[in-house]
């Protein structure tokens, strides 16, 4: 019997919080400190959610969402001062979603919360449902909540849908980070079938490749799932094709950025890869995300790929590993084609081929299985 998203409420404990809204501040872990420092720190306005959005404080589609939404939210209260009518408002946070959603081009949650924030203004202004700019702020802090609360419930939900494809003793490979640090929520994507079906008395085990060159799979999915207690190996990221032909994994479950209404899924550099590999070895390959992740009006070549800075991959840690000035090519994500994908795992049902026709009827009918 499939367990509900209240039990799973009721008996799942996150062992962090990555965001916290407390007494109109937004705290978030800075994640570019995690795992050898725990580090909180508070944003209080647009370009303060931005730097932390570039600078990988905070990193994660739904995280970036959330925490866009937020900060929607901020760009009013650290503008009260200068904001006299509802117009005013509006101005305000137009600006501000021009500026958080230059910070990461890639990530669809980033526009997606900053629109949401900015229609539910515009709604509840012309229906007459608030009248002055305190009430604007409320009808906004509550929007920002529903932002969270909707998050947290669809990643309970994928992680039931994902848990029916596992076995008891099966080992699961992942990239990056799609746990609960990358959701905001303490739960994840990628990684909420493996921690509800630990919680749930199976037996799971997990093997992360580092993720170059940021290595969020090294400091941050190995830190939260050694906090779950469950079974854990580090390997490097070229160990990928090895560890998958010597049948040492069941499944491959990754997060995603952005997926696209033919199943395209745009995820951290080295996902198509792992794709690939686990096609030709027969492996399942699973993209878990909500659909608040799905872009359902783009073309493949409409996706712009971010690229940053050379001396990410220059550097270790500020260590220097190869030459100062050897040209560097380092794109964040990739995107693996729809024919590696096994199935799409959303909070909405799981999605199989045909994508072009079943991704669009499960997004937008609200259910099923494709």
């Amino acid at each position: 019997m499939r367990i509900s998203i209240d039990e799973v409420k009721r008996i799942y404990k996150p062992k962090v919080k990555p965001i916290e809204w407390r007494d109109n501040r937004l705290i978030i872990l800075d994640q570019s400190k995690v795992p050898f420092e725990t580090i909180y720190v508070e944003l209080h306005t647009p370009q303060d959610v931005a730097d932390a959005i570039r600078s990988m404080k905070v990193r994660g589609a739904p995280a970036i969402g959330i925490t866009a939404a937020y900060g929607m939210l901020l760009s009013l209260l650290s503008s009260m001062s200068k904001v006299s009518d509802l117009n005013d408002a509006l101005r305000v946070l137009e600006n501000a979603k021009r500026i958080m959603d230059a910070a990461r081009p890639t990530a669809v949650n980033l526009p997606w919360a900053t629109g949401r924030m900015l229609n539910k203004a515009k709604s509840s202004i012309s229906n007459g449902s608030v009248r002055s700019v305190k009430e604007l702020v409320d009808a906004l802090k509550a929007e920002a909540d529903a932002v969270f609360n909707e998050e947290y419930d669809a990643e309970i939900a994928m992680g039931i849908y994902g848990m029916e494809k596992l076995n008891n003793g099966d080992s699961i490979m992942t990239q990056c980070n799609a746990g609960g640090l990358a959701t905001g929520t303490g739960l994840g994507t990628a990684l909420a079938p493996v921690k509800l079906a630990k919680l749930m008395g199976m037996e799971v085990s997990m093997f992360v490749p580092e993720t170059r060159p940021w290595l969020q799979g090294a400091r941050l999915t190995v830190y939260e799932l050694v906090m779950e207690g469950i079974d854990t190996t580090l390997i490097t990221d070229t160990a990928v094709g090895l560890v998958m032909y010597k049948g040492m994994v069941n499944h491959v479950m990754v997060g995603a950025d952005r997926i696209l209404k033919d199943g395209h899924v745009f995820n951290k550099v080295g996902t198509f890869k792992e794709a690939v590999i686990a096609h030709e070895l027969g492996i399942p390959f699973y993209a878990l995300a909500p659909s608040s992740t799905f872009d359902l009006t783009s073309d493949v070549n409409d996706v712009k790929i971010e690229e940053r800075d050379p001396n990410e991959v220059r550097l270790i840690r500020g260590v220097p590993i190869t030459l100062s000035d050897v040209k560097v090519y380092n794109p964040v994500f990739d995107v693996t084609p729809p024919r590696y994908v096994t199935a799409i795992i959303t909070e909405k049902g799981i999605i199989y081929p045909p994508f072009d026709k079943n991704v669009n009827r499960v997004i937008n009918g609200g259910g099923g299985y494709g």
